[in-house]
């Protein structure tokens, strides 16, 4: 456990690092809506760990929904606002120790359930390309990853230790938290190998998202107005399905067409992230199928990773993927199992590397993910 502590404590140093030093790296490009919203809690280097989304989760836990901004699941504002009080009433604090708590109980939780499946020395690899991940600056930001990822490992953990009510209580916050969370629940059946309790925890996620799409019904009249509330933040999302093949010939269309600039850099960065890894688990699932497991937490990690990736791409974008795919669990699973362990430190270093890069860009206003 002292290891675990120590390993997030340098996760989240390295982080705070880079949002304190990002001043003196780019050039500040931070002109996104909202943009004084956290000024108001910090006129520190802190007011940038809420820049783009983040900004939206403090509004929305000040002073509730307003136009559009049902796109963000509730449980993360929520959760801010009742942990005000302990900060005097600084959402901003509020936000950023949730974050960084949500990150450290997380990763103990991922680490004993990992542990169980796939022996110590897996877990702890999968943790530290988890922590270090390019993109893990997410975890100490105004965002909900890190309150996703302690909330599905909860759920999992509290399974194994048969405390189902616990388990259902997580599980189905997780259905608050983002829309992904239901993703969960064909997971939950193939982990605990279709047993009788795990179509009731299955019922879980589905049951957190059924109840936020009740208070939008009541609210907005539209059930499913998180979804097609998305154009109006300019995430050139469809609302009607696409198909992979059609999301790679509309970037490839924008790698023609498009000068260099910045946000071609992204566009490059959000193929390759979704590139690499869904390779990477495929070839995890088609080993799967070769050794014809196709129930355990092997076999239901991954296909939470496949769908969580997946799921977005039927909007017709990339949008976002480097953040995304840092919750593709059996992606982690899959490095921690290299059997070479001077490869696997060369990629660890090569992702705390662009993890620094990726932040000192994120902190300076520019949209990474």
């Amino acid at each position: 456990m002292k290891r675990i502590i120590l390993a997030c404590f340098l996760a989240i140093l390295l982080s705070f690092f880079a949002f304190y030093f990002s001043s003196y790296t780019f050039p500040y490009k931070g002109f996104f809506p909202y943009k004084n919203v956290a000024l108001e809690y910090s006129k520190s280097f802190l007011a940038k760990l809420a820049n783009f989304d983040g900004v939206h989760y403090l509004k929305i836990a000040k002073n509730g929904y307003d136009q559009y901004e049902q796109a963000f699941f509730p449980l993360y504002p929520v959760l801010i606002r009742l942990l005000s009080p302990i900060f005097f009433g600084n959402l901003l604090y509020s936000a950023i120790f949730l974050s960084n708590a949500s990150l450290v109980l997380g990763a103990a939780l991922f680490y004993k359930v990992l542990q169980k499946h796939f022996g110590g020395e897996q877990a702890s690899w999968a943790l530290l390309f988890f922590l270090f991940f390019p993109t893990a600056f997410y975890l100490s930001s105004v965002y909900t990853e890190a309150l996703f990822f302690l909330l599905f490992f909860a759920g999992f953990y509290f399974l194994e230790k048969g405390r189902l009510k616990e388990s259902f209580l997580f599980f189905y916050l997780l259905g608050l938290t983002r829309v992904v969370g239901v993703l969960a629940a064909p997971a939950i059946i193939l982990y605990d190998k279709g047993r009788k309790k795990s179509f009731y925890l299955a019922a879980a996620p589905i049951l957190g998202l059924l109840t936020y799409m009740i208070y939008l019904y009541k609210t907005t009249g539209d059930p499913l107005f998180f979804f097609t509330s998305q154009p109006a933040f300019g995430a050139n999302r469809s609302t009607t399905f696409v198909l992979l093949p059609q999301v790679y010939f509309r970037y490839l269309k924008i790698f023609f067409s498009v000068p260099p600039s910045f946000p071609l850099f992204v566009a490059f960065l959000e193929v390759l992230f979704f590139s690499v890894v869904f390779l990477a688990l495929s070839l995890y699932l088609f080993g799967i199928i070769k050794k014809r497991v196709f129930t355990g937490a092997e076999s239901a990690f991954l296909l939470f990773s496949l769908a969580a990736i997946l799921m977005p791409t039927l909007t017709g974008t990339f949008l976002s993927m480097p953040r995304f795919t840092l919750l593709s669990f059996s992606f982690l699973i899959f490095l921690a199992k290299i059997r070479r362990k001077g490869f696997k430190i060369l990629l660890l270093l090569i992702f705390v590397f662009l993890r620094i890069v990726l932040n000192f860009l994120f902190a300076q206003g520019y949209f990474i993910s």
